[in-house]
């Protein structure tokens, strides 16, 4: 039977979804269904994919922190990287654990269950397929990128804008979406996107088949967590506008709201990132292109740092607030 609580499907991955959930683990009355892309090709999670052919673990690994209670105590350990010279250098102990329960339950959804159960996770952590696949960008130029790391890392001071996404699939003729991520978009009262890399960790999800017609059809209100951030090789010189419509054509309907920090970071922060060609996210309100979005707006900067990034409890009120009173 149906939970009473509110339905929260989350979908992106990496070091985004991992903030996102680190908050809404903590809110009453909610319940959590995180969905992973399963494109990361990078790291121990890459090495892992191409040396042994299972899906990749980082992120997901990422999403069971986030959602155990646990998570203080066991991240420095599961984090941790081995050293030496043999083959496991470089993995870290979480990758290595996650790998060994999917090979003895049989399967990657089955391992994902197992862990989590060992560190008493509050929520569903679902891989959007199971399906072994490469990520590919089509530039503007007609070329392409493969895989989720070379995309994700441009070479270059220099390089086309990102016109399309799609997945190649490594030993079948297409791709299938994980059933139960279908069943929960469908039966989710909301769904909250981001924040993450657009093009590598949220669209990625989008791209599966199955996954935007769902959320296409669904009744949950749809949201969008902007990034604060622009980042080079993909959302090169975006306006707030440019992300949201560009994660619409991707879902294929409209936002019913877009959350977004209106705290500015510190400058010499900013002159950091201007280094690395990436620029702050501002929500120009007299382009008045909102529509029937709703703006929600706050003080959502984390300050503990020198990364620009969300801080997951300030994060986790507004969403909560959303949630409420249905207003921002």
């Amino acid at each position: 039977m149906r939970s009473t609580d509110t339905r929260i499907v989350t979908m992106g991955g990496g070091s985004g979804q991992f903030v996102l959930l680190s908050g809404l683990r903590d809110v009453e009355q909610v319940e959590l269904i995180a969905v992973v892309s399963m494109m990361d090709s990078g790291g121990s999670t890459g090495r892992l994919r191409d040396e042994l052919g299972i899906l990749p673990p980082g992120d997901v690994l990422k999403c069971i922190l986030a959602l155990s209670p646990q998570r203080e105590v066991v991240r420095s350990l599961l984090l941790k990287r081995f050293q030496g010279n043999g083959r496991l250098e470089g993995h870290n102990a979480g990758n290595m654990l996650l790998t060994m329960l999917s090979s003895y339950t049989g399967s990657f959804p089955e391992g994902i269950r197992a862990l989590a159960q060992i560190l008493d996770v509050k929520g569903t952590i679902l891989p959007v397929t199971v399906d072994r696949a490469t990520l590919v960008a089509e530039l503007t130029d007609g070329s392409h990128i493969y895989g989720e790391r070379a995309i994700d890392v441009p070479r270059g001071t220099q390089r086309e804008k990102i016109k399309s996404i799609f997945l190649v699939p490594h030993h079948s003729d297409d791709i299938a979406v994980y059933p139960a991520v279908l069943d929960a978009i469908a039966s989710a009262d909301y769904v909250i996107l981001g924040p993450g890399d657009l093009f590598t960790s949220i669209i990625p999800n989008l791209v599966v088949p199955g996954v935007k017609q769902t959320l296409m059809e669904t009744t949950a209100r749809l949201y969008y967590v902007l990034n604060m951030m622009t980042k080079f090789g993909e959302t090169h010189h975006f306006g707030a506008r440019d992300f949201v419509e560009t994660i619409e054509q991707w879902v294929g309907r409209t936002m019913d709201g877009v959350i977004y920090n209106t705290t500015r970071p510190r400058e010499e922060i900013l002159n950091r990132y201007a280094a690395q060609k990436s620029e702050y996210v501002i929500v120009d309100h007299a382009e008045d292109w909102a529509g029937s979005r709703k703006l929600c707006g706050c003080d959502l900067l984390d300050t503990g740092g020198d990364i620009v990034r969300h801080d997951s409890k300030k994060l986790a009120v507004l969403i909560q607030r959303i949630i409420e009173n249905d207003r921002c």
